[in-house]
Order: structure tokens, then sequence, then C-alpha cells
């Protein structure tokens, strides 16, 4: 039994499935940015999105860290129209979507039916170096990760 929750709680647990992912390399805005974008989709639209980023033919809407962000095409309906294609984060995203949904079917609930209710990304541990440098310096060399966490339901 693992030794931290979930933020979500008050589940149905037969109609529900957890997965997440803990300790990823990946960027928290990055990883935030994907999950706001998820978060009501079902699994299967979600799947094909994130193949796409992977693959650079669709972008990610950058909604709060969009500060000097380009515009790209495919963005035109939302309000800011900047986004990114944020592939190392939609990869370890995209594993964790994948287990939620093998933890779906393992419940015995419908694969295609599956919407996305919660996807979350916290901030995780920072592992601190430094590396010397001349005349007494040195340079942070710091290794940030992060931890996701996606709930789907049967719809």
């Amino acid at each position: 039994m693992p030794s931290w929750g979930y933020s979500i709680k008050k589940l149905d647990p037969e109609k529900t499935a957890l997965a997440s992912g803990r300790d990823l390399p990946i960027s928290l805005k990055e990883a935030r940015e994907i999950c706001k974008t998820i978060k009501g989709m079902m699994v299967k639209e979600a799947k094909e999105l994130l193949k796409a980023v992977i693959e650079m033919k669709q972008p990610i809407p950058y909604r709060r860290y969009h500060g000097k962000v380009a515009h790209h095409r495919g963005l035109e309906k939302w309000k800011w129209p900047a986004g990114r294609y944020p592939v190392k984060a939609a990869k370890e995203i995209l594993k964790v979507l994948e287990n939620a949904e093998n933890n779906a079917e393992n419940k015995g609930l419908d694969a295609d039916r599956l919407k996305i209710i919660h996807a979350a990304a916290q901030k995780g541990p920072v592992i601190k170096k430094y590396t010397p440098r001349a005349f007494g310096r040195a340079t942070p060399w710091f290794k940030k990760y992060t931890h996701v966490e996606i709930a789907v339901m049967e719809v």
C-alpha cells in the first residue's frame, strides 16, 4: 500500500479507476497544461491527442504559462492561441493514461466509455547538485520531478 494518496476523494469504486505516475522527470508547467487540456475528454480522444503531440502535429494550448509562447495553427478556438509541443511530458502522461485504462479494464469497466474526470500534476522532489566552477564559485544543477494522477469514469 502506498504512503501517498490522491487529491480527488469520494469516487465510486465500481465506476472509476485511478492511476498515478510518481517522480516523473518532466516539467511541472508542461504537465499542468496537458492535464488541463485532457480533463473532460474521453480516453480514446485523449490518447489520440497525446500521440499527435508526440508526432508534433497538434499543439497543446498554454493557458497559464503562455508568456512569450508562439501562436500555432490549430489553436484558434482558444482565448490565447499560444501553445507548444511538450513531447517528453506527453509521452509520460500517455503512459499514465494507459495505466488508468488498463486498471479500468481490470475492474471490468468498458474501455470505450471511459471519460477522464480528474487529471492533475503536482510538484515532486528536487534533486539538488552543484557543479564547481572557477574561483570558488558553483553552478546549481537541479533535477525537478513531477507527480501526475489521472482518474477515469465509465459514462
